[in-house]
């Protein structure tokens, strides 16, 4: 699967379609072109529940100025919201907006896209998904509807000790 363009989403689930409808439309990865947008999370993956958002990661090389265009191109947007990720190994920008009925969240780093922990577990997981097949997903799918995060209920059907987050990375 190439996740390094929107395409596949297509020919995907009603849910990845409606994705594709949404970023298409609005030109989210065209207005985002200049850091390296890639689409993360659990909608490509189809593990994704009634909440879920669309996760757009992004490379900047100077967070001031990434959150004034972030903020620029998406203020107007529903329930817009941007705030500075300070808690990560490296400083992130993260914008939260509404646009339709989807939710979507825009998250910079100065990494680039394919060396950023959403991406890296993404692909993980999907290898990992491929490899377990439906009744898996569908597994992942119903621990996420109890609350769980993604990457915790891979943990916990894998029966992996210690750091979720850490431990999917043993994966690569």
């Amino acid at each position: 699967m190439n996740f390094e363009t929107i395409e596949y989403l297509k020919s995907g689930n009603n849910r990845q379609k409606k994705a594709y409808q949404v970023l298409s439309t609005y030109q989210i990865f065209e207005k985002l072109s200049a850091y390296d947008p890639l689409l993360v999370g659990t909608i490509p993956l189809a593990i994704d529940i009634e909440n879920s958002d669309l996760d757009v990661i992004c490379c900047f090389t100077e967070q001031q100025e990434f959150r004034e265009t972030v903020t620029r191109l998406f203020q107007s947007e529903k329930d817009f919201k941007i705030w500075d990720n300070n808690r990560l190994e490296s400083e992130a920008v993260v914008a939260s907006f509404r646009i339709d009925s989807s939710e979507l969240e825009v998250f910079g780093q100065h990494i680039p896209t394919r060396q950023q922990l959403g991406y890296r577990h993404m692909i993980i997981e999907y290898k990992i998904l491929q490899e377990r097949g439906e009744d898996f997903r569908q597994e992942i799918i119903t621990l996420k509807k109890q609350g769980i995060k993604t990457e915790p209920a891979f943990a916990k059907l894998l029966a992996l000790e210690g750091n979720p987050y850490q431990e999917l990375l043993k994966f690569e």
